[in-house]
């Protein structure tokens, strides 16, 4: 590995770069959005059932905080139960956007790397050109510097591809993932609003 970087000459320290910021920003996204941490499956009923045992208590808005980001969503309902069936809507549909922003969070570098890193690879490229037409002399080409030149390029230029390719198809997974969950949170918030104010 050490010989790879040595021939890949200095540029491909970016792409390096790149690769780790990448294997850690998908590792937290997974650990992050996994739907059992968001979107827990029994919440809807625990929340509807405390708070028909003892309403809209400090410690029931607390422990709804605490949950999870769907937790926080109807932390935000129960808060406003008491307040007109709009007023209860906005104030999940803004807990909601907050919740959206977590979820969010570090995506755009993932797709920002998978733009990037294909570029850093092409620069790479230029580098070893440079150095390719920098071997040729007045005597002719130095064979030592031709063959550095040649793989600065090869090597710089498969480095961009290997870290853009996963980084482009985790951001398109991890966006959808989300897309997904908002969808599903707003469902569930309709449903609490709709149980709360006797609607259902």
């Amino acid at each position: 590995m050490l010989s790879i970087i040595q021939a890949a000459g200095w540029p491909i320290w970016f792409i390096i770069l790149c690769s780790v910021i990448c294997v850690a920003i998908i590792g937290e996204r997974f650990w992050t959005l996994r739907r059992s941490s968001v979107l827990p499956p029994s919440l809807f009923q625990d929340t509807v059932q405390a708070f028909r045992a003892a309403g809209a208590t400090p410690e029931l808005v607390s422990k709804l905080n605490d949950n999870s980001l769907l937790g926080r969503v109807f932390a935000a309902g129960v808060a406003n139960v008491k307040s007109t069936r709009e007023v209860m809507k906005e104030s999940m549909e803004e807990a909601g956007r907050a919740a959206m922003v977590d979820m969010e969070r570090f995506l755009n570098g993932l797709g920002t790397i998978a733009t990037v890193a294909p570029l850093l690879g092409l620069f790479g490229t230029v580098i070893g050109m440079i150095d390719i037409f920098g071997a040729s002399g007045a005597q002719g080409a130095n064979p030592a510097l031709l063959a550095h030149g040649i793989s600065v390029a090869l090597y710089n230029t498969a480095g961009g591809i290997a870290v853009a390719i996963p980084a482009l198809i985790f951001y398109r997974h991890f966006r959808s993932k989300v897309d997904v969950m908002v969808v599903d949170m707003e469902q569930q918030g309709i449903r609490l609003v709709e149980t709360l104010h006797g609607d259902r």
